[in-house]
């Protein structure tokens, strides 16, 4: 199998897009501005200094799934992908997409954002399959707990090929995709990686390495 594999947030998107939903959150007044605000800042912060716990952060992203109905939280997310999302998707990004397809590549999205979110903009990129931090219910409920290992740093190879065993396939070429040092394992394990409007350290890591560097944004 030829994988074609993108990070969502930085990469695809021009924005993160786990943070802009904890900032919908807030505009929409689901939930309190200050403490939203004050946790969105230093779990961002954290993934941006390579040191977020994951775990963590996961928690405090399923609190809204644990304090309202599902339906009113996918009728939110309906909102936020249609008015923030939609909006921001790179025509560049989308093109690479469909140009891998065509060459027989299976695409993927690898991202560390959890899948209740990278679920529909998965759909709007089309790609063939989508993986991330996936919550656990227990008797219906969500736990806040995650299920497996998460999708970041070494979990997105450990991800990988756990999900190339559930599909009795072997990857022969990778392709991966990145803006994020905290991407450099599964960059590392590509035979082909491309970075993407790079972080500092992920710069310096590409000039070193000789990875292409290009852009998706306009």
């Amino acid at each position: 199998m030829q994988l074609a594999i993108f990070d969502l947030d930085h990469t695809l998107l021009p924005f993160d897009s786990d943070k802009g939903w904890n900032q919908f959150l807030i505009d929409v007044g689901a939930v309190d501005e200050a403490y939203y605000h004050e946790n969105n800042e230093r779990f961002y912060q954290d993934y941006l200094d390579a040191c977020l716990d994951i775990r963590a952060y996961q928690r405090f992203a399923c609190e809204v799934l644990q304090n309202y109905p599902i339906d009113q939280v996918t009728a939110w997310r309906h909102q936020y992908v249609q008015e923030i999302v939609r909006p921001q998707l790179q025509i560049k990004a989308l093109d690479c997409i469909q140009a891998y397809k065509i060459e027989g590549f299976h695409t993927l999205i690898i991202s560390a954002t959890n899948t209740f979110i990278i679920e529909p903009i998965a759909r709007l990129h089309d790609v063939d399959d989508y993986l991330g931090c996936e919550f656990e219910i227990v008797e219906g409920q969500y736990s806040g707990e995650l299920t497996g290992i998460p999708t970041y740093k070494e979990g997105k190879i450990i991800a990988l090929d756990t999900w190339l065993e559930s599909q009795n396939a072997s990857a022969s070429t990778i392709h991966f995709y990145s803006d994020s040092i905290n991407d450099q394992p599964l960059l590392e394990r590509a035979d082909q990686a491309f970075v993407v409007d790079p972080d500092p350290a992920l710069a310096h890591l590409a000039n070193n390495r000789g990875w292409p560097v290009i852009q998706f944004s306009d």
